[in-house]
């Protein structure tokens, strides 16, 4: 049973420990990651089947990819990681760059010499330590089967970047573990004059005014239309239950109850006017639509989509002009019929069109909405503090030099000492190689003198 135990233990640090298992785990991590991007999260399903083709959007809400940050895929890969982490640690990286002392063959390493001294061992011994003290080594003595070997470290310290580098992975993970665990992120859209409330918080968010600046650009090409603000101005009541007045700007959230709230677009609702053998159908659509939505006619098999809406039609033309700008603003409208589209149209602004049946619609006005992104992320505080530490060990790791010799002083002949010293890095031996050789030069001189 011992055996068995230890069988498997053997396979599984050299599983987890291996550096290629661990770089796979992290391409399956960016690839869900990626899929998250892509993606929209937190969606109504339809949305999906109305985005995607039917397998697509099936296999999305199966395998959870509408929710992936929240996903046993996802939560299993970084718990992989972690864990992959942790025995590389303590398996690979700490005995390689921690090392312990012990006695090495000097001339079977690469950067390596040997030369013989006036005095005693005893003396040459403390000529070399005091040597290496001033130059700001450590210096440590050990006796191995009698013999004793002196140990000089320079930037020891450094030697723990890479477990730093990995800390701060571990900071980070944990923060964005917390934010799987507590925090949420959302979208939403609020009609000029509409109170809407925030689902997760039931903070209640009344947009009072939206206002947009354009700045037509003439560029070699033609005229460019740059949006340069947007701005919504917004009645936000929290959990203190105290209405206040706000501006959101894009870059600019507002903070509620540690939640924030960004400008993320905006829009053009439409009010239809519908009436049936010339009588008006209050309740058809009934409320204003936004862009891609339907309402069906009643009595048919006909649905009618607001499309998009067209700032300024062209009034030579009659096509949509590219100036955002609200102007001679219309609409463009589609019917379907049982799915199979009946032709598509553009509307002015309170022109009729006949539906059949009976039945004309006409676009009366239309309001602005502001589109609005919220998130709420407890863990963004140990994000930071993670990727702080993370790139404080990988500049430890990467501009700094860690290098261990091994000095060892034996007597020759009376009156005279043979030096051997080797040094081996965590880098390699050519980037030490200049170095070592004056160090070399600088322990000749300290123990001829």
């Amino acid at each position: 049973m011992a055996a068995r135990v230890g069988t498997l233990y053997d396979d599984f640090v050299r599983t987890f420990g291996n550096v290629l298992f661990a770089v796979s785990l992290f391409v399956v991590w960016g690839v869900l990651t990626l899929i998250g991007v892509v993606v929209d999260q937190g969606k109504d399903p339809s949305a999906y089947f109305t985005a995607y083709a039917a397998p697509i959007a099936r296999a999305i809400l199966r395998l959870q990819f509408d929710n992936i940050y929240h996903s046993p895929w996802y939560i299993a890969i970084v718990g992989l990681i972690l864990l992959s982490l942790t025995v590389c640690t303590f398996k690979r990286v700490i005995p390689a760059r921690l090392p312990a002392l012990h006695p090495v063959k000097v001339d079977k390493i690469p950067l390596h010499e040997q030369f013989e001294v006036e005095g005693d061992a005893e003396t040459v011994r403390k000529r070399i330590a005091a040597s290496f003290l001033q130059r700001g080594w450590q210096v440590r003595d050990r006796l191995f089967n009698g013999v004793e070997w002196t140990f000089a470290d320079k930037h020891n310290w450094a030697r723990r970047g890479v477990l730093i580098a990995h800390l701060g992975f571990v900071i980070i993970a944990a923060g964005t573990t917390l934010y799987w665990a507590r925090g949420f992120s959302g979208e939403t859209a609020v009609l000029t004059g509409q109170t809407i409330e925030i689902p997760e918080t039931h903070a209640l968010m009344r947009l009072d005014d939206f206002g947009y600046k354009i700045q037509p650009i003439m560029t070699k090409s033609g005229m460019v239309y740059q949006p340069i603000d947007y701005v919504s101005r917004v009645t936000v009541t929290g959990k203190d239950a105290i209405p206040r007045h706000y501006t959101v700007r894009v870059n600019h959230p507002i903070d509620i109850d540690g939640t924030l709230y960004y400008q993320s677009s905006y829009g053009f609702a439409m009010h239809f006017v519908a009436t049936h053998r010339g009588k008006p159908v209050p309740s058809v659509p009934g409320h204003a639509l936004f862009e891609g939505d339907s309402f069906q006619i009643p009595g048919t098999q006909r649905s009618v989509v607001y499309e998009r809406f067209v700032p300024t039609v062209d009034k030579q033309s009659g096509m949509p002009s590219a100036d955002p700008r609200v102007n001679a603003p219309g609409v463009v409208l589609s019917v379907n019929q049982q799915g199979n589209s009946l032709g598509e149209a553009l509307l002015p602004l309170r022109a009729w069109v006949d539906l059949g049946d009976g039945w004309r619609l006409l676009p009366d006005r239309y309001v602005i909405f502001s589109g609005i992104q919220y998130r709420y992320d407890p863990g963004i505080p140990l994000v930071g503090i993670g990727a702080f530490v993370l790139l404080s060990g990988l500049i430890i790791s990467f501009y700094f030099l860690p290098a261990r010799l091994y000095v060892r002083v034996d007597s020759a002949t009376p009156g005279k000492s043979t030096v051997g010293v080797a040094a081996t890095t965590v880098k390699g031996y050519d980037v030490f190689e200049n170095e070592f050789a004056r160090l070399v030069v600088r322990l000749r001189e300290a123990t001829s003198s």
